[in-house]
């Protein structure tokens, strides 16, 4: 976790206001979001330095609230649909869009197809912005749309740089839905082309999700080298195969670093 100068992100619990149960649901949520996988009540008690009563009581409102839910099997906690789409909201108005947004449109200069800027969100993708081509024959995915994680070039670049536990309990859990003939619903497939994603460096959507559209995507990394975002071009098939579509990979990887720099999460 970065500095910063609010009292309520400090070790001491001491600076935190009496009463300020806000204050601590907050340093709960980041204690959420800094395990790679879901913790457990005394993992995320030691790691906010409060009693497992007030963190249990903290948690349980969450939980109603509907920001964090509960794995039954394992006790462990992680975020819920609601916070995803708040999250969601918060990066679509971002005061760094303009500047994203111009570096796609700089891409689809280069390259002449539709390109997109995505994020995972909860078990979808987020399109966080989008810029079409001036081809007649395109699909209309604007900023806010979702597609399935497994389905996706984006949603399968972000599974293979996921945490092993993390990822086969995402695939267990998922209805893998055969949306195309094209669509890997086996998850041993699925586990191989995680394998080849994070050897190669990039993910290839061929007709997985809409039949008849191809893409490639890269990631987009923070400054921890963590993947964060992908971006992607979309393409119909009968202009762009997957083997064409790597062509473009310098391009594609020359944004993702433009884009990264644009990035403070």
């Amino acid at each position: 976790m970065n500095a910063r100068d609010d009292s309520f992100q400090r070790e001491d619990t001491a600076q935190i206001p009496a009463g300020s149960a806000i204050l601590r649901a907050i340093r709960i949520l980041e204690a959420l979001a800094e395990h790679e996988r879901p913790p457990q009540l005394a993992e995320i008690s030691q790691a906010v330095a409060l009693p497992k009563p007030t963190v249990l009581r903290i948690l349980g409102t969450l939980e109603h609230a509907g920001i964090v839910v509960r794995e039954p099997d394992t006790k462990r906690y992680g975020f819920a649909e609601r916070l995803n789409r708040f999250a969601g909201q918060v990066l679509l108005s971002s005061p760094h869009r303009a500047t994203r947004h111009a570096i796609l449109e700089e891409l689809v200069e280069q390259i002449g197809e539709t390109c997109n800027l995505t994020i995972p969100n909860g078990s979808t993708v987020l399109y966080l912005d989008r810029v079409e081509t001036a081809w007649p024959l395109r699909v209309h995915l604007g900023p806010g749309s979702r597609v399935p994680l497994y389905a996706s070039a984006s949603g399968k670049l972000f599974l293979s740089a996921m945490p092993k536990r993390s990822r086969d309990r995402f695939i267990a859990q998922t209805p893998l839905i055969r949306h195309t003939p094209q669509t890997l619903t086996d998850p041993k497939r699925l586990n191989n082309e995680f394998n080849a994603i994070r050897e190669r460096g990039y993910s290839i959507d061929n007709e997985e999700y809409l039949p008849g559209i191809c893409c490639v995507a890269v990631p987009v990394r923070n400054t921890e080298g963590k993947v964060v975002a992908g971006v992607a071009v979309h393409a119909p098939a009968a202009r762009m195969k997957p083997e064409q579509g790597l062509d473009f990979l310098p391009q594609l990887r020359a944004a993702a670093d433009a884009l990264a720099a644009t990035i403070d999460w």
